[in-house]
């Protein structure tokens, strides 16, 4: 069996996989932040009012926890498909 032909029934569960991730990561970032700073919402670029180390401290946990989020989601994902099926889903 082909590589594509392998990876189309982890398509679905990875894009649903995915899409959990973020919003997961999303909420794990508001919850770093906040414990961090004591502030509900990390800013962004486009907020006048924020100087340089807020906004870049922002950008940097929300790089982390969604870089982590996702490929802990991905790996399970896989590990998944592999107890299922029996094979990697990229191999």
């Amino acid at each position: 069996m082909n590589k594509t032909a392998k990876a189309l029934p982890y398509r679905p569960l990875g894009l649903l996989a995915g899409i959990g991730a973020g919003l997961l990561a999303g909420k794990l970032v508001d919850r770093a932040w906040t414990t961090l700073t004591g502030r509900d919402n990390p800013p962004d670029a486009w907020e006048r009012d924020q100087g340089w180390p807020e906004i870049l401290l922002a950008a940097a946990i929300e790089g982390a926890v969604f870089a982590i989020t996702r490929t802990a989601v991905q790996r399970a994902s896989a590990l998944g498909i592999e107890q299922a099926t029996g094979s990697w889903p990229r191999s």
